[in-house]
């Protein structure tokens, strides 16, 4: 179809919207988005905690196969499921109401696919830690715990999809319900689990599997027999597997923008062990790396939301409409950030003790705190920014961005103050943070020369030809 055509039937500017009331609609979906952000994060720290009631060797080896398990599964769920937000987000848009529910199962079944290798690969790490010289005993513990971790994996490829698909539709209600459920029932069976049957630290992992799938239980439950969701629900078809190629177009680099932003805090960590002094060098770093992770809950769920607003009205042909959300994401965002950081700067004498007992832990993080004050403005940016992207369809210009400003910029930079300039654990922060304010303008240059209508002409004429070819796909079949 001509692209004038789809300009002059599909692109109703809202000249003179008002910013206030996106801001309103921004609120209510940022709000409890957050929340569940939170609590997924909340889940992994729970087990962590049962498990370090145990002993140092246990809780090591839990740490350890946490981490790595964030690194090489559950940032490449995240990741991949995040393609839904552009997909879903403008098919919802477009009033393609079934297309939602059979890109939800794409998703889940695609995601499923990659957990197999990977799951593999979590059998044998226990070696591999041994291998690359871990403490064996440590090495061990890791072993077993990531093997328990594997159904959680799993649960979490089928999660992530779910998820998308009632954020894309702003039904936020079922996945807050739904998570705090599930939290309220892992605190319990964790620790019935973990100091009540043999299994011991492993039961952390088993637990955090169970609560998982409750969730994705709770979700499918409510998906097959909530009347809100009948405009959406599609039946299982040929059309799941059709729509692989296109999910895995946007997945792909979707999972690449996320994972080369979270490796690069891991490799902080791994740098830190090289360090003069490695124990405090490396104490110090995860607790500025765990600050940043706890309060980047808030920009993620403002970019959930700031992705669902802009893919919806970008589907629907309403190009103000999303330079409207952008304008009101922004404004959020820099709010919070104003005053989160000035409440972290203000309180840099204590908030170590939240962590550490030990003073020179806690003097450490004081002088840190001005930098990780700056870190906290500049992921409000990036991160708001980068819900931006998916919203688009950026991901692989994100994918781009992340890999020069933190690789080829922050990275080189972190090493050279840190190990030649002998600033040690602040050079380290320094470097990354300068890879990250370099993503934050790379990103804010691009979304501020972005021609929104030819977005939204870019957007229908994708949607169309999709239509286009599963009605073509489906008459050759009949």
């Amino acid at each position: 179809m001509d692209e004038s055509l789809l300009a002059k039937e599909k692109l109703p500017d809202e000249e003179g919207r008002s910013v206030w009331p996106e801001i309103k609609r921004l609120g209510f979906l940022a709000g409890p988005l957050v929340v569940v952000t939170s609590l997924q994060f909340v889940l992994q720290i729970i087990s962590l905690m049962m498990v370090g009631h145990l002993g140092e060797l246990q809780l090591a080896g839990a740490s350890l196969a946490t981490s790595l398990a964030g690194v090489t599964g559950f940032s490449f769920m995240l990741g991949l499921a995040s393609a839904l937000e552009t997909l879903s987000g403008q098919a919802y848009g477009a009033k393609q109401y079934e297309k939602v529910g059979t890109q939800t199962h794409t998703a889940v079944l695609s995601l499923i696919i990659v957990c197999i290798p990977l799951s593999v690969l979590w059998l044998f790490t226990g070696k591999l830690f041994a291998v690359i010289g871990q403490d064996p005993a440590i090495s061990a513990e890791a072993g077993r715990y990531i093997i328990w971790l594997i159904p959680a994996l799993f649960g979490y490829a089928a999660l992530q999809p779910l998820i998308r698909y009632y954020q894309t539709q702003s039904m936020i209600l079922p996945i807050v319900a739904s998570s705090c459920f599930s939290i309220v029932f892992h605190v319990i069976i964790c620790w019935l689990v973990v100091y009540r049957t043999a299994m011991g630290s492993v039961g952390g992992a088993a637990s955090m599997g169970l609560s998982v799938w409750l969730n994705v239980v709770a979700l499918v439950a409510y998906m097959k027999w909530s009347p809100a969701c009948a405009k959406t629900r599609a039946p299982i078809s040929m059309k799941v597997l059709d729509g692989m190629g296109e999910f895995f177009k946007f997945a792909v680099p979707s999972a690449v923008m996320i994972c080369l932003e979270w490796w690069s805090y891991e490799l902080l960590i791994l740098l830190s062990g090289l360090l003069p002094n490695p124990q405090l060098e490396t104490s110090v770093l995860s607790v500025c790396l765990n600050t940043i992770s706890t309060l980047y809950a808030i920009p993620s769920g403002l970019a959930a939301a700031g992705s669902t607003r802009i893919s919806n009205e970008l589907g629907a042909g309403n190009p103000q409409g999303a330079r409207t959300a952008v304008i009101a994401l922004m404004l959020f965002a820099g709010m919070n950030a104003v005053v989160v950081s000035t409440s972290l700067f203000a309180t840099r004498n204590i908030f170590g003790y939240i962590f550490s007992n030990e003073k020179e832990v806690v003097s450490y993080v004081t002088k840190m705190a001005p930098l990780v004050s700056l870190s906290v403005i500049v992921d409000n940016t990036q991160g708001t920014l980068s819900g931006v992207a998916r919203g688009c369809g950026w991901q692989h210009i994100g994918a781009y961005i992340n890999l020069g400003a933190f690789y080829l910029f922050g990275i080189p930079i972190a090493v050279a103050l840190s190990f030649w300039l002998d600033l040690r654990g602040r050079g380290l922060w320094i470097g990354v943070l300068a890879g990250a304010t370099i993503q934050s303008i790379l990103f804010g240059v691009i979304t501020c020369c972005t021609n929104w209508e030819k977005q939204a002409i870019g957007a229908r004429q994708r949607l169309l030809a999709e239509e286009s070819a599963t009605l073509a796909s489906e008459e050759r079949v009949v």
